[in-house]
């Protein structure tokens, strides 16, 4: 059985969407969360001003934060930093070089939510995206910069602003498809959905038709990049196109030319 660790800072968010696709997978995997905690003082982010709140996130994803609270794993084949601010905030150059320090601390090969963004629209051949985003306009700004790292042009976006991934976790599928639908854009070739609190498991098929071409959410592409650091290629229905088998139909909408 292929096992993934969920390095997760906040318990009961949106960990069973992790498990149920990677459940789900042919191959599957297991998927076992392993929680760390957040920076004395950021425990309830709905408390803090915009600032703070990413100076809190940027503390999170610290080399000097993840050398107290990470620790090395066994018995498991990859491990998924499944944080996408804490994962994009640190500047150009900023997405490898946390990933060096996790891969040290952990002894796995480790994906980050924003290098599977990258990876996946690389793989995908996506040059122009729109962003659901969930965060204030200024932590956009530093997603966007990451997908144009990767080689694609943000046509369009929408800025939720949340307060704190505890209100994300219980969005509902309603809520996630209207943000969906307010960035949609003539030219994006694809969404882009970057928040691995909201619950998209279930939803994906519904996301895709909404926007009439393929939604990439941080689970989906978070487990698929961790499938493809071992050189396997998951296959299941209802979680995206980089899950669909070749040859298979793809959802309406999925030319990505």
């Amino acid at each position: 059985m292929i096992r993934f660790a969920l390095l997760y800072p906040t318990p009961e968010a949106a960990e069973d969407d992790f498990i149920d696709i990677a459940a789900r997978c042919s191959p599957p995997a297991e998927l076992v969360p392993v929680h760390f905690p957040w920076p004395e003082g950021a425990e309830d982010l709905t408390v803090l001003g915009t600032e703070q709140t990413y100076a809190a996130v940027r503390t999170l994803g610290s080399d000097t934060h993840l050398q107290q609270v990470i620790h090395a794993l066994h018995g498991f084949d990859v491990a998924i930093f499944a944080v996408t601010s804490a994962s994009f905030l640190h500047g150009e150059h900023g997405v490898d070089h946390q990933l060096d320090t996790l891969r040290r601390l952990t002894g796995l090969p480790t994906v980050s939510t924003t290098s599977a963004f990258q990876h996946a629209v690389r793989h995908l051949g996506l040059t122009r995206v729109a962003l659901a985003s969930v965060y204030h306009p200024s932590a956009s700004d530093h997603f966007i910069q990451r997908l144009a790292e990767a080689g694609v042009t943000t046509v369009s976006r929408v800025d939720a602003d949340a307060s704190s991934d505890r209100e994300l976790a219980d969005w509902t599928s309603t809520q996630i498809d209207a943000l969906v639908q307010a960035c949609l854009h003539d030219q994006a070739q694809a969404v882009v959905l970057p928040e691995t609190a909201l619950h998209t498991a279930a939803i994906a098929e519904r996301l895709d038709e909404t926007a009439g071409r393929p939604v990439l959410t941080a689970t989906q592409v978070s487990i698929w990049a961790a499938y493809d650091t071992i050189a396997r290629r998951p296959r299941t229905t209802n979680a995206g196109v980089l899950f669909v088998g070749a040859g298979a139909a793809r959802p309406a909408g999925t030319n990505l030319g």
